[in-house]
């Protein structure tokens, strides 16, 4: 299609909902990357109003023995992950974890009848978000939302709601991760974790952002499995999405240890794998991955590791795990030659897609 009969199409059905249609890059995901590192030295040095009133609802909850957990869909579900993970951190760690994620559809049919329900829906408005945060205080759970648009739906049954600066506008969503990851940051701070300082934390996303990985092994595959552990398994799911939305790509987001058993009959050298790790101190999952590697050779499957350098903190683990996925996205975006801020909605199949999924329910 030509690009006047492009504009000519837009016109039909591109509304102020959607990001802003660009004929070529810079892409707006590119803009968002761009501004992720100032905005995360932002929310750490001044964090949302409510922090404190948030992190002290937790510390009760915890020293009580009534559940925490981190709730949200999409992007915004890996985001909830991030931040129980530090919570959980802030508590000890351990197992079983003093504070866990949940997908929001799953909280919202399953309840948590006390202690505290946070949500994250960075747009304010996602309907299953809604739901899970009604459900919790309808059974007797204190309730809390982070978001970019605090007066949507998810803000109704929210006692504290965290506003992050920065709304992303597009729909390939970047900033919104990072800045639940430093809203996290800052609620694990306030609960006595030590983390990195707004200054150290916009340095480590910048270099990691600049340093882009060499996507060239992965050239030529349509299917990419992302894989770790932990923390790093966070981070593979969201570079899965991320590939889906802004590459196009078919993928799936798997455990390092799940990978090994029996994915691998479904798959042959046309599937390529990236591999997280920003564990320093696991010898045995450093081991793990060694192995995978071998195994995955063995099929000839093309191999990536991102072994991003990072401490034991958690915060810089999912910081540098998300400045690298997002580099590595932007770069087989751009080796693809496509538009990663619609998600392709551009496409008439796939914005009835969006329709179906957005239906009312």
């Amino acid at each position: 299609m030509s690009e006047p009969e492009a504009a000519a199409d837009a016109a039909g059905w591109h509304t102020d909902e959607y990001p802003e249609l660009r004929a070529g890059p810079p892409w707006v995901t590119d803009d968002m990357v761009a501004a992720q590192p100032a905005v995360v030295r932002a929310l750490v040095d001044s964090p949302p109003e409510g922090v404190g009133s948030l992190a002290d609802m937790v510390r009760e909850a915890h020293e009580a023995g009534l559940p925490v957990t981190v709730v949200g869909c999409g992007t915004s579900e890996h985001g909830a992950m991030a931040i129980a993970e530090q919570l959980a951190a802030a508590f000890g760690g351990g197992w079983p974890a003093p504070v866990m994620a949940r997908q929001s559809l799953d909280a919202a049919e399953h309840p948590q009848r006390s202690g505290v329900c946070i949500a994250v829906s960075h747009d304010g408005g996602t309907r299953a978000t809604t739901l899970a945060l009604e459900a919790a205080r309808a059974a007797g759970a204190r309730t809390a939302l982070v978001t970019a648009r605090p007066g949507g739906t998810a803000s109704g049954p929210a006692e504290i709601v965290l506003v992050t600066p920065v709304h992303d506008d597009s729909w390939c969503h970047t900033v919104a991760y990072t800045s639940a990851i430093a809203v996290g940051a800052a609620l694990a701070n306030a609960l006595g974790l030590a983390t990195l300082s707004g200054a150290d934390a916009e340095a480590l996303l910048g270099d990691v952002l600049a340093a882009a990985p060499d996507a060239a092994v992965l050239a030529g595959s349509e299917r990419i499995l992302c894989a770790g552990v932990g923390i790093d398994l966070i981070t593979a799911r969201e570079l899965a999405l991320k590939l889906a939305e802004g590459a196009r790509l078919q993928t799936a987001g798997l455990h390092l240890e799940t990978l090994l058993h029996g994915h691998l009959a479904g798959e042959d050298a046309g599937t390529a794998v990236v591999l997280i790790d920003t564990d320093q101190d696991s010898v045995r999952i450093a081991r793990r991955a060694e192995i995978a590697e071998a195994a995955l050779a063995a099929i000839g499957m093309p191999t990536l590791r991102l072994a991003v350098p990072a401490s034991t903190d958690p915060f810089a683990r999912l910081l540098a795990g998300a400045g690298a996925l997002q580099a590595l996205t932007l770069e087989l975006v751009r080796a693809r030659q496509l538009n990663p801020d619609l998600i392709r909605r551009e496409e008439a199949p796939y914005r009835r897609a969006g329709e179906a999924g957005d239906a009312n329910w």
